[in-house]
């Protein structure tokens, strides 16, 4: 693949940016019996799994793949279920193969600086998609992820173009302690207790911590004495919760009394942190009343409720949290009220929980209603549904 010439200071981009299209891997092509009955029994978490990275954001084009080192055209024909369980020196991996098409300049870049560039701008997105929805659970051991990108040098003043192949395996805890790190220190800390390879060599992912400082945050992080994170990334308990509380109490309240009027919070019903398949989230009650015209099943109200009243507080709320927040994802929790009838009105309990990195995509216009709903799960009284916006809309008053 011939691409432009760099500048000594840039990185090339390479076509415009769009989400990844994230897939797994079916449960009958993997032969091994029990990596197969694994694949199908966590599907779901899978499944969410491929959500939240086709909803980020990656600063070039990033596509999971079967395949390392293949040219971008070719890759957009090619199999893209990579999300599997698997083997790996006796442990049970949860793998994730892609191919990042940036080309780092050699003269600009060293390799490390190269293999660093590409763990923070793919691989810990990765982490931070794939690592909690497996927090509660016995597997995997450890995550495996195989990045490719590509190096630009001169040779003979020939400008050429290659692969680099980078590899992180990291055990279970340690990808817990990076995810919930609050700082590139830290996660360099709990990085180090994995092992990287670039095109089979081993290398250090650390950026700037001398081995000393890495081995003291990796002590500090493995006692779970860090600030916020680390003790919530182990399961979110009723103590962790309540300072996670806290931490936002100030956010939370600035956010009530500005966007009341548009919001309408339940009167009573504060926000709170809850626990989320091993994550937390911030428990937002709304009150939503829909017209009597509206009337219908739960899902087309569900729908109508998103569309209408929901959709419309995202960017607001979101605006109460920075980047940097270490909560999973935002449960907007709401009573749909439709007063079809004075003395019995229709309400269901409907819960959209969804995560934080797709929030922050559907905020940038780079998701729909409908892609961030399909990213995230939707309770009906208590039961997880589907629902179609489009549907609800075209049967809306009939």
């Amino acid at each position: 693949m011939r691409i432009g010439r760099l500048s000594l200071l840039a990185i090339l981009l390479v076509g415009i940016h769009r989400p990844a299209a994230g897939q797994v891997l079916p449960p009958s092509e993997i032969p091994d019996p029990a990596i197969r009955g694994l694949q199908q029994s966590h599907l779901e978490q899978l499944q969410a799994i491929a959500a939240a990275v086709g909803a980020h954001g990656f600063p070039y084009h990033f596509y999971l793949s079967r395949r390392l080192d293949i040219a971008e055209r070719e890759q957009e024909r090619s199999d893209q279920r990579s999300i599997q369980f698997d083997r790996f020196h006796g442990q049970i991996v949860l793998k994730i193969t892609g191919n990042y098409f940036a080309a780092y300049s050699a003269a600009s870049l060293t390799k490390e600086e190269r293999v660093r560039r590409t763990f923070e701008d793919v691989m810990v997105p990765l982490l931070q998609a794939t690592v909690p929805p497996f927090l509660q659970t016995e597997v995997p051991d450890s995550f495996a992820l195989e990045v490719s990108h590509h190096v630009v040098k001169a040779v003979l003043g020939i400008e050429t173009e290659s692969a680099e192949n980078v590899a992180l395996v990291l055990p279970k805890a340690s990808a817990q302690r990076l995810v919930a790190a609050r700082d590139a220190a830290d996660r360099d800390a709990a990085v180090a207790e994995g092992s990287a390879y670039v095109n089979g060599a081993p290398i250090s992912l650390a950026s700037q911590l001398s081995a000393s400082s890495v081995a003291e945050r990796s002590r500090v992080l493995s006692a779970g004495v860090t600030a916020r994170g680390a003790e919530i990334a182990s399961s979110p308990t009723g103590a962790s919760l309540k300072r996670q509380d806290a931490t936002y109490r100030d956010a939370v309240e600035r956010m009530v009394k500005d966007l009341d009027a548009q919001a309408h919070f339940v009167p009573d019903g504060r926000p709170a942190f809850i626990a989320f398949r091993g994550a937390p989230y911030l428990q937002i009650p709304f009150v939503t009343t829909l017209g009597t015209a509206d009337a219908g099943s739960q899902y087309k109200l569900a729908a109508l409720a998103f569309d209408r009243h929901i959709a419309h507080l995202i960017r607001p709320v979101l605006g109460y949290f920075q980047d940097g927040a270490d909560f999973a994802g935002i449960d907007f929790s709401t009573t749909v009220r439709v007063p079809s009838n004075v003395h019995d009105p229709r309400a269901d309990a409907v819960e959209f929980l969804l995560p934080l990195a797709a929030l922050r995509s559907y905020k940038e216009f780079n998701l729909t209603g409908q892609q961030l709903i399909d990213a995230g799960v939707v309770l009906i009284n208590g039961e997880r549904a589907g629902i179609d916006l489009q549907m609800a809309e075209a049967t809306a008053g009939r």
